[in-house]
């Protein structure tokens, strides 16, 4: 099993600041439509494979969706795919009141 590293939901923002790291959306579009976070990258996890040469190997990466599942499984297979630098948001937009 992969380890990830996690980010408290409220602390984004600050990790994102201290890092220069990306954030890395992996929900759907509907969902995305809903709110998202500044400056974010909207690959959903159904296109990650495919879209992988999108998400920059060279800066960290948070990882965020809904609640905070979807984007363990995508942190967890960039970091099994040779990402060094890779967290999830736990808790997700959810946590943040941003998501049902």
């Amino acid at each position: 099993m992969v380890h990830v590293d996690t980010v408290p939901a409220q602390n984004w923002r600050e990790w994102v600041e201290e890092t220069t790291g990306v954030l890395l959306d992996v929900r759907e579009p509907r969902e995305w439509e809903q709110g998202t976070l500044p400056e974010a990258l909207l690959i959903p996890v159904s296109q990650i494979m495919e879209r992988i040469d999108e998400i920059p190997a060279d800066r960290p990466i948070l990882c965020v969706c809904r609640s905070g599942s979807r984007s363990h499984q995508v942190a967890a297979f960039l970091k099994f795919s040779g990402y060094e630098n890779v967290a999830n948001m736990t808790g997700g937009m959810k946590a943040l009141g941003m998501q049902k």
